[in-house]
């Protein structure tokens, strides 16, 4: 009689960073005082941390959990300037593509700095029409971000499945964004990471900044549970959890969880894998280069609800099979949901509030892997010269107090 082998996974366990990330336990406690203390080590904290770390500032970021492990791990690694453009985004946009023309440069600095990988795969992204009803609004799509002067190429079907042979023959156009690249998040992090700490950063993981110091009115310090620590600038970076964060100090910032869940396929020699990330009016595919196929993201507006449900999955799962039929023989490696930080107008919140001392970087939405140079800079320039430079100085807090203002006199 044959020995049958099962396997079994927690559907709700994210593909966590491979054990050979890296050590980044930190020696010695909380230091008694740094230049800047940073809350938060997603990509945005850790991208801030490690740009001010290279400009010769001590910078301690602090993080309840482990690095990365939040909205950042949960995400794709898109960096989709000409893919994510919408319309009336065009200050986003210039943001965007100031950041996209920024990421040769952090990608080869983070590389050789943390002696990592993070899968930098610039094959451009696809979008496609996989039905003749999709094609006009294709084309609508293609038609706003020609206007936007964004590098972009109509192709037919045949043309878009010469691009990629494994999508069903029934794609009827595409849109190819040579320009939007990707990474891989799982490696991402703890290259950052490793970089910070490289040049000086102080990484406290699993420490939770319980209260802030305010002297004089100006934010001064953070106290954790481990011990407190004065900081000229305090940085908070926390995401989605933002909101959460300044809500003591009696901050009202606009951030609100928009819920996503995704899940990984795994291809192999008989399935064959896509060469470069394809986007449906459904989801996108992003082929990673270790053989997994990351397909996301659903678009809950549910809060706080990490719940992974069976409608999830199988959106996800129809998506992926119309697409790629090939997918059918794929196995299921993990399924996951995460958060992403989403302003009142889908873009981040850069910069001062009302209490001295105190910044924030926030709101990224879907694009915190894309936006994280431009942010990193910018922030850079705000303390090393007093502004910021370029798109980032149109993401201050202050637009939604105009926004308000300008909504209660049309009223």
């Amino acid at each position: 009689m044959g020995r049958f082998d099962s396997q079994t996974f927690n559907v709700g366990e994210r593909l966590k960073p491979p054990a050979t990330a890296g050590n980044r336990t930190q020696s010695g406690g909380v230091p008694r005082a740094v230049d800047v203390g940073i809350v938060g080590a997603g990509f945005i904290g850790l991208s801030i941390g490690w740009r001010l770390a290279l400009a010769g500032l001590s910078v301690a970021v602090f993080d309840r959990g482990e690095a990365g492990a939040g909205s950042s791990l949960a995400s794709t690694g898109m960096l989709a300037a000409a893919a994510e453009h919408e319309s009336g985004g065009d200050d986003l946009l210039a943001l965007a593509r100031e950041s996209q023309e920024q990421w040769p440069d952090f990608r080869s600095a983070l590389e050789t700095q943390s002696g990592m990988s993070i899968d930098y795969r610039s094959e451009g992204t696809l979008v496609v029409a996989l039905a003749r009803d999709e094609v006009e609004r294709l084309r609508f799509r293609f038609d706003m971000q020609r206007r936007a002067g964004l590098d972009t190429q109509w192709l037919n079907g045949a043309e878009a499945r010469a691009l990629e042979p494994s999508l069903r023959g029934s794609v009827a156009a595409g849109v190819f964004c040579p320009g939007d690249h990707q990474v891989d998040p799982r490696l991402m992090s703890p290259a950052l990471a490793q970089a910070f700490i490289a040049h000086g950063g102080r990484l406290f993981e699993n420490t939770e900044v319980l209260s802030f110091e305010r002297t004089a009115g100006r934010a001064s310090g953070l106290v954790t549970a481990s011990g407190a620590c004065q900081a000229k600038t305090i940085i908070i970076a926390t995401g989605v959890w933002a909101a959460d964060t300044l809500a003591p100090l009696g901050l009202n910032i606009p951030v609100r969880p928009l819920k996503g869940q995704a899940l990984a396929l795994r291809a192999n020699r008989q399935t064959g894998n896509l060469k470069r990330i394809v986007w449906t009016e459904q989801i996108h595919l992003a082929p990673k280069s270790d053989g997994r196929l990351i397909v996301g993201a659903t678009v809950e507006d549910m809060g706080f609800n990490a719940t992974i449900t069976a409608g999830g999955a199988l959106a996800l799962l129809e998506g992926v099979h119309r697409a790629l039929p090939s997918s059918e023989e794929m196995e299921i490696e993990a399924i996951w949901s995460g958060f992403r930080p989403t302003s009142d107008d889908d873009a981040p919140i850069l910069g001062s509030v009302d209490i001295p001392g105190l910044l924030i970087a926030t709101g990224h939405h879907r694009n915190g892997v894309l936006l994280a140079p431009a942010t990193a800079r910018a922030f850079e320039d705000l303390l090393l010269h007093g502004q910021m430079k370029g798109a980032a100085n149109r993401f201050g807090l202050t637009r939604f107090n105009r926004i308000d203002a300008a909504q209660g006199g049309a009223r």
